[in-house]
């Protein structure tokens, strides 16, 4: 090897070298990275500073310009009134005080409350002809057990536990708690989980009435999320309307848990993901474009870390995007007017699907609009339905923070008491009623006096 080709050896060497070299610090770089995000601290501090939006894009801390004021509401009922009234003479010089005039307040306490304990004395007897057996009861009782067993709670009390538990969320720990050091109930975990239990038997038949007012909605959306049933391997659905809200824990993420719930003959629109087990029922369907949108983002950003602007991702952007703005306005154009949008959209869906794109990740946008495009405009028909799912997200958000603490569900037992409990309790904030109310009317073996 002569001298000069020595020389090249080496310089290519030096250069390889240097690539190394560069690779390595790249190397060591990610890897401390991944060791600050091990062990960095909760939301929101973890975000990067890069992340973080900067202060003068921050928007101001509470509602916006101009809305209702807000106050605690008056109360309708005064229980007592004190007039504290000043001294003749002031306390400090003696002198007199006049230019007198009220201070009015309402406040509003939380007496001490302890348990009001009934004894209550029921009665049996026997038939002395055919044998039947009768029994007295009273509404207050939720159980005939007796004995060790004898000590229950009545049905308001099991309700606030309901309500506490499954509604708000509290552990069953801290529900026992707040029962104690609140109302002076004692309670433990275990005794609280058969309580439960024993509630939500008694308001089954409200949650299968919920099934039918589901399956009679112009539209339903649904969503599902990982759960635990004494553990891995069960979803947690959700299928909600404005008026109803309906969860279901169930061993698979198939589509048969979608057409047992909504039924075969559904009549309505079924607004969801894309995830695959939404597509064998054969309902109306419509597609969350914020689900889209945000494959789109990822696409347009994997272009851009090559130089690549894409004029495909964006007119598919902003032809989603006046979809959204389109639906919106429903309400202020005529139908004529709406009609010809809904046909210019769907020619422009068409057009944009019936072209070639040249990079991959264009292909794989248009080839994932393709497959959902007979959904792909589908809120546009159907008033009830949204252009995204985020009404089943913001359903599931409530489980999510339960699963956080819990889990989810340790037996079938308990997996069956969330169901009903969390369902009908949703469903009562949605309808403006009392949760804790309706609930403590279910409870009672007899009914309340009128």
């Amino acid at each position: 090897m002569t001298l000069d080709e020595s020389l090249q050896v080496i310089e290519l060497l030096r250069a390889e070298n240097d690539s190394l070299r560069q690779l390595l610090r790249a190397a060591q770089e990610r890897i401390a990275q991944l060791e600050q995000v091990a062990a960095r601290q909760a939301a929101p501090f973890r975000r990067a500073e890069r992340q973080k939006i900067p202060p003068e894009q921050q928007k101001r801390p509470g509602r916006k310009p101009g809305h209702p004021g807000a106050m605690r509401a008056r109360p309708r009922q005064i229980d007592a009134e004190i007039d504290a009234k000043l001294p003749p003479c002031c306390e400090k010089c003696g002198g007199h005080l006049g230019d007198r005039r009220p201070l009015v307040q309402l406040i509003e306490e939380i007496p001490p409350i302890r348990p009001q304990v009934t004894r209550l004395t029921t009665w049996q007897g026997t038939c002395d002809c055919c044998g039947h057996v009768h029994a007295t009861s009273h509404p207050l009782q939720t159980s005939r057990a007796q004995g060790a067993a004898g000590v229950h709670l009545g049905p308001r009390a099991a309700a606030l536990a309901a309500l506490l538990n499954k509604h708000l969320g509290l552990t069953c720990g801290k529900t026992c708690q707040v029962l104690r050091k609140g109302f002076g109930l004692s309670l433990t975990r275990g005794g609280l989980t058969q309580l439960l239990s024993r509630v939500a038997a008694k308001a089954e038949s409200r949650y299968e009435a919920l099934i039918d007012q589901l399956r009679g909605s112009p539209a339903v959306f649904a969503d599902e999320t990982s759960w635990w049933v004494g553990g891995p391997g069960w979803w947690l659905w959700v299928f909600t309307t404005p008026r109803a809200t309906l969860y279901r824990v169930a061993d698979c993420r198939g589509s048969q848990v979608v057409l047992e719930t909504l039924g075969d003959d559904f009549q309505g629109m079924l607004v969801s993901d894309c995830l695959a087990s939404y597509n064998p029922p054969p309902y109306r369907k419509h597609k969350c474009i914020a689900h889209h949108l945000r494959a789109l983002k990822t696409q347009a950003a994997a272009l851009e870390q090559r130089g690549i602007h894409s004029l495909y991702l964006t007119l598919w952007k902003l032809h989603l995007q006046d979809v959204i703005a389109t639906w919106r306005q429903r309400p202020t154009l005529g139908a004529e007017a709406y009609a010809a949008k809904v046909a210019q959209l769907q020619q422009g869906a068409d057009n944009l699907l019936e072209q070639s794109p040249e990079h991959p990740e264009e292909v794989r946008f248009r080839d994932r609009l393709q497959r959902q495009r007979p959904h792909l405009l589908g809120c546009l028909k159907e008033p009830e339905a949204e252009p995204t799912n985020n009404r089943a997200e913001r359903a599931l958000r409530p489980a999510v923070i339960v699963r956080k603490l819990s889990c989810g569900n340790k037996t079938d037992r308990g997996r069956r008491a969330f169901e009903i409990l969390a369902s009908l309790a949703a469903t009562a904030d949605q309808q403006a009623r009392d949760f804790l109310a309706d609930l403590t009317a279910q409870l009672p073996l007899a009914p309340q006096a009128g």
